[in-house]
C-alpha cells in the first residue's frame, strides 16, 4: 500500500483495507468533505508554489491542511487513481448569481470525472459548501444527498459541454447552475492546474484572495467561517454569529482543525 493510499485513508478516517468502488464512493465523499476543509489561507498568503503530486501530499496529508478546488480535487483524484478507478481531472467555470454570469476568472474550477462500466459521473469535493457528496451521473439523473439535490445537464457553453445544477438543502427552492465544465479537454497532469492556482491567487476579481474563508460540509449541514462571522446551516435552521479575531481563531481550531497564529 502506498503512503498516499494509507495516509489519505487515515486523514479522513476511512477503513484501511476496504477497496474503493463506485458503491462506497458516497461514504468516501462524505468523510472527505467532513475531514478536508475548503479554505483559502495559502491563497491569502500569496503562496505560488507549483502544484504537483508531492506538493499536494505535503500540504493535505503531512501538514493537515485543506485547500481550494485544485488542492482538494487534486488529492482526491490521485487517491482514486491509486486505487484503480478510471478518473480524470476537468476544468470548469463557476456561475456567480450576484454577477448574473460566470466568474471573471474563467475556467478556474477543477473537478473529477469518474468512468465506471461505461457510465460517467461527476465527482467534486472542492466546491465549498455546494458539494454533492455523491457521484453525479453524467446522464442527467438527479441525485439526493445530505447537502441537497444535484444533476448534470449536457449543454454547450463557452466553458464546456456540461453544467452542474444544484438545489442546496436549507438554501435553495429552485434549481440553479453551479458551474459549467468541459469533458472533452481533460487535465493531463496535476502540474497543469498551477495556472488555475496562479489566477485564483493573483486575479483582481478572484473571490478567494481578499479575506480568509473556511467551509465544511457535514452529514447534518454546512458551515462557513470568515473573519467577522460564523454561519451554520442545519435542519434546525441557520445560525449566524458575529465574531472577532480571537473567536475566529478558536472556531478555526474547533471546527476546521486549523491552528492560526
Amino acid at each position: 500500500m502506498s503512503d498516499l493510499n494509507r495516509k489519505f485513508r487515515e486523514r479522513i478516517n476511512f477503513p484501511i483495507d476496504t477497496p474503493i468502488t463506485l458503491e462506497n464512493v458516497d461514504d468516501l465523499l462524505e468523510k472527505t468533505a467532513s475531514s478536508l476543509p475548503f479554505e483559502n489561507l495559502c491563497t491569502i498568503s500569496g503562496e505560488l508554489n507549483a502544484l504537483s503530486d508531492d506538493y499536494l501530499f505535503e500540504k493535505i496529508i503531512q501538514r493537515g491542511e485543506g485547500g481550494l478546488c485544485y488542492d482538494l480535487n487534486g488529492i482526491l483524484y490521485l487517491f482514486l487513481k491509486e486505487n484503480g478507478l478510471d478518473v480524470e481531472l476537468v476544468r470548469g467555470s463557476v456561475y456567480v448569481p450576484e454577477l448574473g454570469g460566470f466568474s471573471p476568472t474563467g475556467r478556474t474550477h477543477a473537478a473529477i470525472l469518474l468512468n465506471d462500466e461505461d457510465k460517467g459521473y461527476l465527482v467534486d469535493t472542492g466546491f465549498g459548501g455546494n458539494l454533492p457528496l455523491r457521484p453525479v451521473p453524467m446522464d442527467g439523473t438527479e441525485i439526493h444527498s445530505p447537502n441537497g439535490e444535484f444533476r448534470v445537464k449536457k449543454e454547450e457553453s463557452e466553458f464546456g459541454d456540461y453544467f452542474l445544477e444544484m438545489k442546496l438543502k436549507y438554501k435553495d427552492l429552485d434549481w440553479r447552475i453551479g458551474y459549467a465544465f468541459d469533458s472533452r479537454e481533460p487535465v493531463e497532469n496535476i502540474s497543469d492546474l498551477t495556472e488555475m492556482k496562479n489566477i485564483i491567487t493573483e486575479h483582481p476579481h478572484s473571490p478567494f484572495n481578499k479575506k480568509p474563508l473556511l467551509t465544511r460540509v457535514t452529514a447534518d449541514g454546512s458551515m462557513v467561517l470568515s473573519e467577522t462571522s460564523f454561519t451554520y446551516w442545519k435542519e434546525a435552521g441557520v445560525r449566524k454569529e458575529e465574531i472577532d479575531s480571537q473567536r475566529f481563531k478558536a472556531l478555526a481550531k474547533e471546527f476546521y482543525n486549523i491552528e492560526l497564529k
